[in-house]
């Protein structure tokens, strides 16, 4: 049954209902790096390249990446993904960040590459090995060693690195001599050297042998050569001290129709040290790796498994076939040991491998084991027996006590040392174990022992030992604790070791709860500074519930004054309101004991709920009276307290001003000056300095004037005007300065302070009449006032403040003054001598503006005279003086002409009503354009502003007056061209015109000036640029004058106007240009493309008679298709240059005749292949063979191939023939023959082209005109080419030559170079022409076809057998088997179906099978059922046939398969066996077989007519432990051997009572002896001495009256015998106890006694880790 199998198999996904296609599931493709991810190179539905990723981890969830790449392989455990490009181009990729983890381009291609760890790549290339260790950053690879020569020509399939990374291989595979070889290249990297070795595939191990103290480092492979199939393990890296592993090697069975198979996976379990050996055709073997022997061996897929890696979840494998299958198959722990102990018999192999997994399965065996050498005395087996029982099933109490109780034979350790030894060398020890064995070693003071194996993890921690190493060790129980998780006792620990930090950490992390009150009042009792700091830890802490108070009453009781504050400014330091009464308590406590420490706490505003009243009080009482101040809320505590400044901080009693509302401000500031002004007016004028926004500083001013301190009100004014922007605030500062004399304080005000009211304050100075008027001019200045200020200073006869203004405050505003002092009419002396006095200092334009709007500026003559004089370059002096001369008339046209200084804009417009053509200077010299134009159009100064424009030569400027809209255009070019350019003699002057009247559009103009400058005597009279313009005017403008101007000039650009004229349709004035330069070919061209005469150039050409004129006129002649004429002219020429155009035109007109004769002139002076294979077409064409002859035969150059392919093309075959002769192109030859009609020189031909494509035209013909023949021996040619063979067959078929096919391909299949396609398609026209010869094929060449294409081409023509056949070649058993059911009447036969049954992969068939011989053939069905017996599910089968109702036709199959003792079918066959009546067969199955439902069985036959059955019902209740209902049964049908066989088996007195009753009541006395006999160790003497006398059995009840007689007599001589020998022992002086257990009530103190051999487990000098006592 499949559930007795031991292993268990799945599948765990199917790659193709993801989405994978299944060309996508290749070796290349799909990549299996662990059981986490599978990474399958795919394209989307675009076509685009994709990488697929499936997490196996999480729900097999896929995610989709479009990336191209060659390889893509993800990381064994993390989303990783390594690429490959190009061959050589690596890339790695963390998929979460984005993050590129390393790139690298390697210098050859990388052929094979694997992750060997969670950090490195392998990279295999042709050459070499190299190591990445990219995932720690390397840059680069590491080359590891380089390949072997032997795998050179191999696929690289796996490379495999052992954990230790000292060793590698590598594995490959390679087609050799007709199968696959192996190639593996093992390499030590210690050695530096590599070994090759025969092998398919490979893996490394570690394994732990019996008795080792490390594990064996091994390595294992499988290989099947020519003869054989081996599975070898050898040991690598031997450890000195560790057991040799023997080197081993097994061969691996495959079945005989597996002939093709081999290894192509190797896994190894550490868990349960089984080797899975997985083969290419789907199988897989389990060898244990300690014995090689082969535990299991099945098919687990019928398609290759191309990818294995190891399956964590199960300690087993996991794969992917080609279906897309992603299996995992490992061993089943429930039954592999049954399997071993029933299948195979070897209860070695099952005890170790139970022990070495701890599986189920053998615990009866280890049980019976162990007791059975204990009771030999050998106790050194026994106590490895138990150390190693699987799952611990011997690893109990009794079996301590029972060691325990053993004593130790000579020479050893006592048996319980050694249990406890084997323990520690295996592994570690349970609680039970580990306290037994922590008890004397403490004793013993021996407490590094445990130290060290607890470290190990040798011991199992628990609160009890915890508990019993307390008193030894404290800080090793806390970590026993620690372990154990007892988290009581670990806080008892730490609290006793002073560890009170890690108290909270560790109940936080594991989430224990203690009672903190009660463990911190004992905390404090101890060690009162750790108290304080848990009790610090616990406040901060708002999980955990506690009661401050309840802690601060804690330390208060043992007077501990700083720990309590300490603690609650902690635990008080969030400030929450419901603490009030802690802080008020807090302060309290510091307040009476240490008030220092309570003004530190007030002082840093920690706490704001207390009760600040009470804590003002006692502040007050204790002196504090800053605190007192800061808490009292009433304000007459606060006048009492506040009045005292001597004993206040004065910093501190202002910044309490700032929690004061205005009016108690106010209040307390008046008091203050009430109680001592003398003394508190300092402190009051900083309060008010800082507080002045808040209490307003009007209110301030009322203050302190109400004491009439102007000293107060001034300093504390001072302090806060440079703040302040009240204008009245700083009018009133301005106001109590000048009362006090501070001046100074005045002029900085007025000229700092913004915020004052100028008018206001102005008026003030006024009115005070300061001694200093400075205050005042600089309030004026600053808002000018300057006006009022110089009529006030003037009205007051202070001219001395008027001078002090402008010379030293402000000369910038000198204007301002002289023009006041003008408007006062004051004397111009003092306005020139004020001047004079600040020469330098005065702004000009500012000075003149003033004087001239007062039509004063003369009187400013000598001042500006003066400072031109000093050297200023001002341009408004300048403007000023030009002003001054133009209105006095002192020469300003020399002024204005030659000073560079003045604004020309500005004093231009100035003279424009004075004087125009000073006006127009001034522009002139500034370049004023516009203002200039504007002047002289106003004042028709026409000639002025032509030559200004002539000079100017500024093309925006002539765009402007030559506009449309200038009304004077006509008058300004009247002047240009009569006067302005007749003056100049600069070609750039009159260049500028040209272009202003081309920009203007002005061409008659143009013509007008360029005829006056060249026609007329001038410079210009040959300037050819003119020459070119004047012609180009003409040409735009009038063309009637061009042929005038092109006769009468010749310093013109003549090719340039020619071209020009063509291009304007001027074609007779073009040609006479040309003519009169003498440039005829030019001439000719124009008539004939422009003029498009070609009769006039005909006689043109006539007239000249040059060669040139003759080959462009021919060359027109042939574009106008005048061919005869066209070649004519080219003879004239003697010009064969244009034969191409030539040739094209005369061919596709058929003028070969013509076309010829040029030939023959261009062959004279031309060797071009154009040429000489135009003659030849052209002699072809007139079907003059000879010439073509004459040609070949001499030298040419004509491309003979094109030629002869032309006229192929064109039918003229004979002509070709001679071409492709002439070259020996055979190929076409061939055609050419072929359409000659000549076949045989055809195939001739072809055989000496060899070319696919000449065979195959030729065959095409040969068959269309049916020369079978001949197509033949062109088809042999074709069909040995794969590619040709498809469409061949094609043709024939098409045309219905069915047998000629056929024919062609069995001549076919004797050559050298037949291919599997032949023998494929000719099995394929078989199946469905003729059928009869098929099989005979597939006999004979099954092994050369495509057995798919093939199965498909039988299935469609019903061919059964053939199919059968074809499946069975190809493995294909499921299917073979399927259509042998579903086509019986052609396609069954017995024992080829029994054959191929037993090797289908899919169970189901199977039953499908059963069922068709039940349906079909039942006779015939036992034998079928005999060979499925090891395949199917017996109880399976049984279900099926009851359902049928034939189960007796399986009984044989039913006998076959009770060895399973499987419950179906036992039932099934017990109920046969009563349905057949034969009790005997029955008694044997209830009693070989225990897998049946004993009750209902029992039942069932109680009832039965048959006493035989009765007694079997009554056999299976004693079985089932029914005693009653048995010895019921048996007394009914008075079987009362039975009922006494059964009452002694139940061993229950009252069982045997109620019998023994039974038998007194109903007087069977014989059956009353033969149960005292029968059940004698169960029976009460007291009961039968009771019924003997009631029932006078004296006679029936003697004999066990007589045995018990005897034993009690035998019982007391052995105690008699035992207690003399005490006595004598006390009386000796001998201990009691000498020879009793070590372990037991005597001692105590030892483990053991003797010396014994080391066990390598850390125990003492023997290595036990436990002390010997000396003997």
């Amino acid at each position: 049954m499949a559930s007795d199998f031991p292993i268990t198999f799945q599948e765990n996904l199917q790659l193709t209902d993801l989405g994978i296609p299944q060309d996508a599931i290749t070796f290349n493709t799909c990549t299996l790096e662990s059981d986490r991810y599978i990474c399958v190179r795919d394209k989307n539905d675009q076509g685009a390249a994709q990488v697929v990723i499936i997490d196996l981890h999480n729900n097999n969830s896929v995610v989709r990446r479009n990336i191209s790449a060659d390889s893509a392989i993800m990381h064994p455990s993390d989303p990783i993904i390594a690429l490959r490009a190009q061959g050589k181009t690596l890339q790695v990729f963390n998929l979460d960040t984005k993050q590129k983890l390393g790139s690298y381009t390697m210098p050859e291609d990388v052929v094979f590459w694997k992750w060997i760890d969670t950090k490195s790549l392998a990279l295999v290339t042709q050459s070499s090995i190299f190591h990445w260790d990219v995932v720690s950053g390397a840059s680069a690879p590491a080359k590891l060693t380089d390949r072997h020569p032997s795998l050179a020509d191999s696929q690289i399939i796996n490379y495999r690195v052992n954990a230790a990374g000292t060793w590698s291989v590598l594995v490959g595979i390679a087609s050799e001599q007709g199968r696959i070889v192996g190639h593996m290249q093992l390499y030590s990297k210690a050695r530096g050297i590599s070994q090759a070795i025969e092998g398919h595939a490979a893996a490394f191990a570690e394994f732990r042998m019996d008795g080792a103290s490390s594990d064996s480092h091994l390595f294992t492979f499988a290989v099947r050569n020519a003869t054989s199939t081996k599975l070898h393990i050898i040991e690598v890296d031997h450890e000195e001290g560790n057991p040799v592993y023997p080197k081993k090697q097994v061969d691996i069975f495959f079945p005989p129709e597996a002939s093709g198979d081999f290894p192509v996976g190797l896994q190894v379990s550490k868990r349960y040290g089984i080797i899975y050996v997985i083969t290419k055709y789907g199988f897989v073997h389990l060898y244990d790796i300690d014995t090689a022997v082969c535990i299991y061996m099945n098919r687990i897929s019928s398609d290759t498994i191309f990818t294995t890696t190891d399956y964590d979840a199960t300690s087993g494998i996991l794969g992917i076939n080609r279906k897309g299958q992603v299996l995992s198959f490992s061993v089943n722990d429930e039954t592999i040991i049954p399997y071993i102990l029933n299948n195979l018999s070897n209860t070695s192999l099952a005890v170790a491998l139970a022990s070495r997994a701890g599986l189920p399965g053998a615990d009866d065996l280890y049980v019976q084991q162990f007791q059975s050498l204990l009771s030999s005395g050998n106790y050194t087996e026994a106590a490895k027996v138990a150390a190693t029982s699987p799952r611990g099933v011997l690893r109990t109490t009794k079996t301590i006590e029972q060691l325990k109780h053993l004593g130790a034979l000579p020479g050893q350790p006592s048996p319980i040392i050694q249990y406890f030894s084997f323990l520690l060398d295996r592994g570690s020890l349970n609680t039970t174990e580990s306290l037994e064995l922590a008890k004397p070693v403490l004793q013993q003071n021996r407490k590094e022992l445990l130290e060290k194996w607890i470290a190990e993890d040798k011991l199992e921690a628990s609160e009890e030992l915890g508990d019993v190493i307390r008193p030894f060790d404290v800080a090793l129980a806390l970590n026993v604790y620690l372990r154990a998780g007892a988290h009581a006792r670990v806080v008892a620990a730490l609290a006793e070791l002073g560890q009170v930090e890690k108290i909270l950490p560790y109940c936080q992390k594991v989430g224990y709860t203690p009672d903190f009150v009660v463990l911190l009042n004992n905390l404090v009792r101890i060690n009162p500074d750790k108290g304080a700091e848990f009790a610090t830890q616990i406040a901060q802490q708002d999980s955990i519930p506690i009661d401050i108070g309840r802690i601060v009453d804690i330390f208060m009781s043992q007077n501990m004054v700083p720990q309590a504050t300490a603690f609650l400014l902690d635990a008080l330091k969030e400030n929450k309101p419901e603490q009030g009464d802690l802080q008020t308590r807090l302060l309290e406590i510091n307040l009476l004991n240490a008030p220092q420490v309570a003004d530190a706490i007030l002082g840093n505003n920690m706490f704001s709920h207390y009760d600040k009243h009470a804590v003002a009080q006692l502040c007050e009482k204790a002196g504090l009276m800053q605190r007192a101040l800061e808490h009292y809320e009433d304000i007459s505590d606060i006048k009492r307290v506040i009045v005292q400044t001597q004993l206040l901080n004065p910093e501190r009693l202002i910044n309490y001003f700032g929690r004061l509302d205005v009016d108690e401000a106010l209040i307390c500031l008046r008091e203050m000056l009430r109680s001592n002004i003398r003394q508190n007016l300092q402190v009051v004028i900083q309060i008010a300095t800082k507080y002045s926004d808040l209490l307003g500083s009007l209110a301030l001013i009322s203050l302190f004037e109400e004491f009439k301190t102007s000293e107060g009100l001034f300093y504390y004014l001072q302090s806060i005007v440079n703040l302040s922007d009240d204008p009245d605030v700083i009018f009133k500062y301005i106001q109590t300065a000048c009362e006090i004399g501070q001046f100074k304080e005045v002029e900085r005000i007025v000229r700092e302070n913004p915020y004052y009211n100028p008018e206001k304050v102005k008026n003030y100075l006024k009115e005070a009449k300061l001694p200093d008027q400075l205050p005042l001019i600089i309030l004026c200045d600053k808002y000018d006032f300057v006006h009022d200020l110089v009529l006030y200073l003037y009205k007051n006869q202070q001219f001395k403040f008027i001078e002090v203004y402008v010379q030293r405050v402000n000369p910038s505003k000198t204007p301002a003054v002289v023009g006041a002092l003008l408007d006062v009419d004051c004397d111009e002396s003092i306005i020139k001598a004020l001047l004079d006095s600040v020469l330098g200092q005065v702004p000009i334009e500012a000075l003149v503006s003033e004087v001239e709007s007062r039509n004063r500026l003369k009187l400013l003559l000598p001042f500006l005279e003066k400072t031109l004089e000093s050297g200023s370059q001002e341009t408004a002096l300048y403007n000023a003086l030009a002003k001054i001369y133009i209105d006095s008339n002192n020469n300003p046209e020399k002024f204005l002409k030659e000073n560079m200084n003045y604004d020309t804009l500005t004093v231009g417009k100035y003279c424009e009503k004075r004087d125009p053509y000073l006006a127009f200077i001034a522009y002139q010299k500034g370049q004023n354009d516009l203002e200039l134009v504007h002047i002289t159009n106003e004042n028709s100064m026409f000639k002025h502003q032509a030559r200004y424009l002539l000079a100017r030569a500024e093309p925006e400027l002539w765009a402007a007056v030559l506009t449309e809209d200038n009304i004077y255009r006509q008058q300004l070019l009247d002047q240009v061209i009569s006067t302005a350019v007749p003056e100049s003699a600069n070609p750039e002057d009159v260049s500028i015109v040209v272009k202003a009247l081309m920009a203007a559009d002005l061409p008659v103009e143009l013509i007008e000036l360029l005829e006056k400058i060249i026609l007329e005597p001038s410079p210009f009279n040959d300037n050819e640029n003119l020459q070119n313009l004047l012609i180009l005017t003409a040409i735009k403008a009038d063309k009637s004058k061009v042929m005038n101007l092109i006769q009468k000039l010749n310093e013109y650009d003549a090719y340039d106007i020619a071209q020009i004229a063509i291009d304007n349709e001027l074609y007779e004035e073009a040609f006479e240009i040309y003519k009169k330069q003498k440039d005829y070919v030019k001439a000719v061209t124009v008539l004939v493309d422009n003029i498009l005469s070609l009769d006039r150039a005909s006689d043109f050409a006539e007239s000249v008679d040059e060669p040139g004129v003759w080959s462009r006129l021919a060359k027109a002649q042939l574009e106008g298709l005048r061919i005869n004429d066209a070649i004519d002219s080219y003879i004239r020429a003697n010009d064969p240059s244009d034969y191409h155009d030539v040739i094209e035109i005369a061919s596709h007109a058929g003028k070969d005749e013509e076309l010829i004769k040029f030939l023959v002139m261009a062959r004279k002076s031309l060797r071009e292949p154009e040429v000489d294979g135009a003659l030849i077409l052209a002699y072809a064409h007139t079907n003059n063979l000879p010439q073509i002859e004459n040609i070949l035969e001499g030298a040419n150059t004509a491309d003979v191939d094109a030629v002869g392919d032309k006229l192929f093309q064109e039918e003229h075959y004979a002509a070709a023939k001679l071409l492709y002769n002439s070259i020996s192109n055979w190929a076409k030859l061939a055609s050419t023959n072929v359409y000659l009609g000549n076949y045989s020189e055809a195939v001739d031909c072809a055989r000496k082209a060899s070319n696919i494509k000449v065979w195959k035209e030729v065959n095409s013909v040969c068959v269309d005109k049916k020369e079978f023949r001949l197509a033949q021996i062109c088809g042999l040619h074709l069909i040995v080419d794969a590619e040709e063979l498809q469409s061949l067959l094609r043709q024939y078929e098409s045309l219905g030559y069915f047998d000629e096919s056929i024919s062609l391909l069995e001549q076919g299949l004797g050559l050298e170079r037949a291919h599997m396609g032949m023998f494929t398609e000719l099995a394929i026209l078989y199946a469905k022409y003729q059928p009869e010869r098929m099989m005979e094929h597939l006999k004979l060449f099954w092994s050369r076809i495509n057995i798919p294409k093939v199965l498909r081409a039988c299935e469609q023509a019903h061919l059964w057998p053939e199919l059968v056949f074809l499946y069975c070649h190809y493995d294909e058993w499921d299917n073979a088997s399927l259509v042998t059911m579903e086509r019986a009447a052609d396609a069954f036969e017995h024992n080829s179906f029994k054959e191929m049954i037993v090797k289908v992969a899919n169970l189901e068939i199977y039953y499908k099978a059963v069922n068709f011989y039940l349906e079909q053939h039942p006779t015939l069905l036992i034998d079928l059922l005999t060979v499925l017996t090891p395949r199917i599910d017996g109880a399976r089968v049984v279900k099926m046939f009851e359902r049928s109702d034939n189960i007796p036709l399986i009984k044989p199959f039913l006998i076959s398969i009770l060895e399973q003792n499987n419950r179906v079918v036992n039932e099934a066959y017990c109920s046969l066996l009563i349905e057949e009546k034969d009790y005997k067969s029955l008694r044997v199955t209830v009693d070989s077989y225990d897998n049946i439902d004993t009750l209902a069985l029992a039942k069932k036959l109680e009832k039965h007519d048959l006493i035989f059955f009765r007694q079997i019902a009554a056999h299976l209740y004693k079985k089932a432990k029914k005693w009653n209902q048995s010895i019921s049964l048996s007394k009914e049908d008075k079987l009362f051997k039975d009922a006494i066989d059964t009452a002694a088996a139940s061993g229950n007195s009252d069982v045997i009572e109620e019998l023994l009753q039974y038998f007194v009541d109903t007087g069977n006395h014989e059956c009353y002896a033969a149960i005292l006999y029968t059940c004698y160790d169960y029976i009460k003497p007291d009961l039968i001495q009771e019924l003997n006398w009631r029932h006078g059995l004296q006679d029936f009840t003697m004999p066990y009256l007589i045995n018990l007689t005897k034993e009690t007599s035998v019982r007391l001589e052995s105690l008699e015998k035992e207690n003399e020998t005490l006595k004598s022992k006390i009386r000796g002086g001998a201990s009691v106890d000498e020879d009793g257990p070590i372990i037991g009530p005597g001692s105590h103190l030892l483990l053991t006694q003797g010396t014994g051999a080391g066990y390598a487990n850390g125990m003492a000098s023997q290595g036990t880790g436990v002390p010997w006592p000396s003997s």
